[in-house]
């Protein structure tokens, strides 16, 4: 063969770097914009986070990420706008004219804004005391416990180990293990502390499992204390037909009438099963929503939240030096001034996009928001990505992560949607509303005879709803709903 030249044409779809990072951005949480806004912000001078609407910045206060003063959102149905000029045409750099590029700003008219709402009423910071640990509790009544040095090393490598919950999870081989050889433990010695510990406060903590936790609780309960004995005897051999509630049986093994056999399960439910529980210190994470749904007349608006969108501008004092800087500098800072225009326009679009895909959701279903989840409508990514004109993959970025604060409370977008199952009238019902239905089935029941699955799948075919008994099973697993033998109640 002869070597030749041949030319050949194809279509190739790339995406822009502007592209990449539009994408990116939007797929980002609240905390997570925060973080790479910051980032972007710290390493190109011409960006900066604008502290009021007239886009003067307080250089000093590295912190500042958010504008407090933000005016109302845009409301749904109207038309998003931006003041920013994101022009990718590069001006004339010979008498730079950069004073009408404003700070973004995603809403439409002036507001006030407390800068100090991290302050008490005198400008202090608050001052609140940091939660006490299971372990400093329980270290605070070792310490106040008559014990020998030996017995408070064991004690305190047993309190180290406990879990949340106040359990040790680990057994006491693992306790044994940790502890110095100097002192030549036994696990004989272990327990013995250990059983100590039991009854700090809270009671029941350094537990192996649940029977040992509540006994121990058990014990410390007054011996003339009614149904105490009997008590004890469930704890210790027949928790089982107590979490299934077979009082009848229950009353059979242990020889007690039935009144006497539930009266003791009455005082072990009254026990607390994860006494360490109580004083995790784990910190609460709080959601802001990114939008807000709010009732006007009989119709349903959508409005940004002002305080989530980020308030960037570039920095005019740097802009200014772009003429006046030698060709290499000017270079550089005209690149940082493209791609400080390129982030806002991102941001923009980041705006725009999910106050468009928040309105339709919230159009879809607005049965929901008027009604409950029991009316809530089948819905796909597709038919919102064929709805505001985009691709599916763009409405599950926007919607991971996005929260919307509803009056029925907060939820994140993706809640919204759900598959269906047909009805007999020939529409559908979203599986979100079907497990409605069956926690509303589940809280009437009789308690002395709880519906079946397959009972609760009759219920719904009465309402008008094909579903079969082991999807029923997959629903009542999903909201955590014991079985129906579980559920039952002998009074």
């Amino acid at each position: 063969m002869k070597p030749g030249l041949q030319f050949r044409l194809n279509q190739q779809l790339a995406l822009t770097p502007q592209l990449q990072q539009a994408i990116r951005l939007l797929q980002l949480s609240q905390l997570e914009l925060a973080a790479e806004l910051r980032q972007l912000a710290e390493s190109n001078p011409l960006l900066e986070f604008a502290e009021d609407a007239d886009g003067e910045t307080n250089e000093d206060d590295a912190d500042s990420e958010f504008e407090n003063d933000y005016e109302p959102a845009v409301s749904a149905g109207s038309e998003s706008t931006s003041s920013s000029d994101t022009n990718d045409e590069a001006p004339d750099w010979t008498e730079p004219d950069i004073s009408t590029d404003e700070p973004i700003d995603f809403s439409s008219s002036n507001g006030s804004g407390n800068s100090s709402n991290n302050r008490d009423d005198e400008g202090m910071e608050p001052q609140n005391a940091a939660a006490e640990s299971l372990q400093e509790h329980l270290l605070w009544q070792l310490n106040l416990t008559p014990m020998d040095a030996r017995s408070k090393a064991i004690a305190t490598v047993l309190i180290d180990a406990l879990n949340t919950d106040g359990y040790l999870g680990e057994g006491l081989d693992a306790v044994l293990a940790a502890l110095p050889p100097h002192l030549k433990a036994t696990l004989e010695e272990v327990e013995s502390v250990r059983r100590q510990l039991q009854h700090f406060d809270p009671a029941g903590v350094a537990s192996v499992d649940l029977p040992d936790c509540l006994r121990a609780q058990l014990e410390q309960f007054d011996p003339g204390t009614p149904h105490r004995e009997l008590a004890l005897r469930i704890v210790e051999s027949e928790l089982e037909l107590l979490a299934r509630n077979d009082i009848a049986k229950l009353a059979r093994r242990l020889h007690a009438t039935e009144e006497e056999t539930t009266a003791a399960a009455l005082l072990i439910r009254s026990l607390d099963p994860r006494p360490g529980a109580a004083m995790d210190t784990t910190p609460v994470e709080y959601v802001a929503p990114d939008v807000y749904a709010r009732k006007d007349g009989t119709r349903w608006r959508v409005l940004l939240n002002p305080e989530s969108q980020p308030k960037l501008s570039l920095n005019q004092h740097y802009c200014s030096l772009i003429a006046q800087a030698r060709s290499d500098d000017a270079t550089w800072m005209r690149g940082q001034l493209q791609e400080a225009r390129w982030l806002i326009k991102s941001l923009e679009s980041r705006a725009e996009t999910l106050l468009k895909v928040a309105e339709a959701i919230v159009r879809r279903q607005s049965a929901f928001l008027d009604y409950g989840p029991e009316a809530m409508q089948p819905l796909v990514l597709r038919e919102v990505a064929e709805e505001v004109g985009m691709h599916e993959s763009t409405i599950s970025r926007v919607t991971t992560r996005k929260y919307i604060h509803t009056p029925r409370g907060t939820y994140e977008l993706k809640y919204f949607f759900s598959s269906g199952v047909s009805t007999e009238d020939g529409g559908s019902a979203s599986a979100t509303a079907i497990q409605a239905m069956l926690r509303k089935l589940v809280d009437g029941e009789d308690p002395r005879k709880p519906l079946s699955d397959q009972a609760l799948a009759e219920e719904l075919h009465n309402k008008g709803i094909q579903v079969a008994r082991r999807t029923v099973a997959k629903y009542r697993e999903i909201l955590r709903i014991p079985s129906s033998s579980e559920r039952q109640r002998s009074s």
